[in-house]
């Protein structure tokens, strides 16, 4: 079992959720070496997953991992049905980790003020599957006993040190949709004879996005974007197949409920007028991430105290989606952007904090505002 934050600090924590110089230095260690974008695959994350227990057991806690080993769990304080726990939520490892072992060295000192639950999160954004992520997270129960959750992801808009915070939703819901066309092929020469999959496939992509935006209410931001289409491999060959793959983003979540039924209602017309069989795959992958008003303020008043009110700034709901949501479904919860743009130099693209010179402060950040949070309820 590790020490106590105030062996390791000379003093006790104080409200803003410092962290100690020594874990500052872990922490920037620990990113240096795991600080992997969630999505750059399975064994990366696995593998810092991995990390993260082994360091929260040598502090004498007991985490497990969820489904598929690139998720961990870990509880600080021992479950009081008079007190639910908070849960705290990233998906980078050395943010959590950060939060964790602050956290524990407060319950060692009988000054935590209620018990914990990290979640180290196995993907930031929802696979079209459905499968992974918050959604096997929240089949595995992490959110028993839990009546509030609060997370933080990484944002390559604003500048390091500065969270992004805004009541209601903050990102866009999202479908996934895949469409596979047939229908006769043949020979260019003898067009009448074959269907025109080719020309039925881009009407597809055109219709499809202008008609939601005519028939669906404009305040509902529909964004229909595609990501790939196929058709054909050779000149003077109709093909007898085609297929069309995209997203539609959505800033109401009514909208995201609502769109299935018409988005197959133009698709069956366009089909229907090139004769084309039409196979319809569609998702809704993710609603939208809407924070609650308490839950939004105190990582507002956490990051306050913690660096100062010119370090929050009012965020705009980004068309960008996180499965992060889906706790918010069953548990009320904010999610606070945190800046990972450098002070000097070009900024990343990437939506969390990479490897270049100065780049570790968003890590300490983010732990500290997670903690400071966490001594606020």
């Amino acid at each position: 079992m590790g020490p106590t934050l105030s062996e390791v600090n000379d003093s006790p924590a104080v409200p803003s959720g410092a962290l100690p110089a020594g874990l500052r230095a872990e922490l920037i260690a620990f990113h240096r070496d795991f600080g992997l974008h969630p999505a750059a695959g399975r064994q990366d994350g696995e593998a810092a997953a991995k990390a993260v227990r082994a360091r929260l057991e040598q502090d004498g806690l007991r985490p497990w991992a969820l489904p598929g080993g690139a998720g961990t769990v870990c509880d600080i304080g021992a479950t009081d049905p008079a007190r639910p726990r908070l849960a705290l939520h990233s998906d980078l490892p050395a943010v959590l980790l950060g939060a964790g072992l602050t956290l524990a060295a407060l319950e060692r000192e009988g000054t935590l003020p209620r018990p914990v639950r990290l979640i180290l999160g196995p993907a930031g954004a929802a696979a079209p599957s459905g499968t992974g992520g918050a959604l096997g997270a929240i089949e595995a129960r992490v959110l028993d006993d839990v009546d509030r959750i609060l997370a933080v992801h990484g944002d390559p808009s604003l500048d390091a040190g500065r969270v992004g915070l805004r009541q209601g939703p903050i990102t866009a819901a999202v479908g996934s949709l895949v469409l596979k066309l047939d229908g006769a092929g043949g020979h260019s020469a003898r067009p009448h004879l074959t269907t025109d999959l080719v020309m039925a496939t881009a009407k597809m992509a055109i219709e499809l996005p202008a008609v939601l935006a005519r028939r669906m209410d404009p305040r509902s931001g529909v964004r229909v974007v595609w990501d790939r289409v196929e058709a054909g491999h050779a000149c003077n060959v109709i093909p007898q197949h085609a297929e069309l793959e995209g997203t539609v983003r959505f800033l109401d979540p009514v909208a995201w409920r609502d769109a299935p039924d018409l988005v197959h209602e133009v698709i069956d017309q366009v089909a229907g007028t090139y004769r084309a069989k039409c196979e319809i795959r569609y998702q809704r992958v993710v609603p939208p991430v809407v924070n609650e008003m308490a839950s939004t303020e105190l990582l507002r008043e956490a990051m306050k105290r913690s660096r100062g009110a010119h370090a929050v700034e009012d965020s705009g709901q980004s068309l960008a989606y996180e499965d992060f949501a889906w706790y918010l479904e069953h548990v009320p919860g904010a999610l606070a952007r945190l800046g990972t743009r450098p002070a000097l130099g070009p900024p990343r693209h990437g939506a969390h904090p990479g490897e270049p010179a100065g780049s570790e402060d968003p890590v300490v950040i983010g732990a500290e505002l997670l903690t400071g949070a966490a001594l606020l309820v």
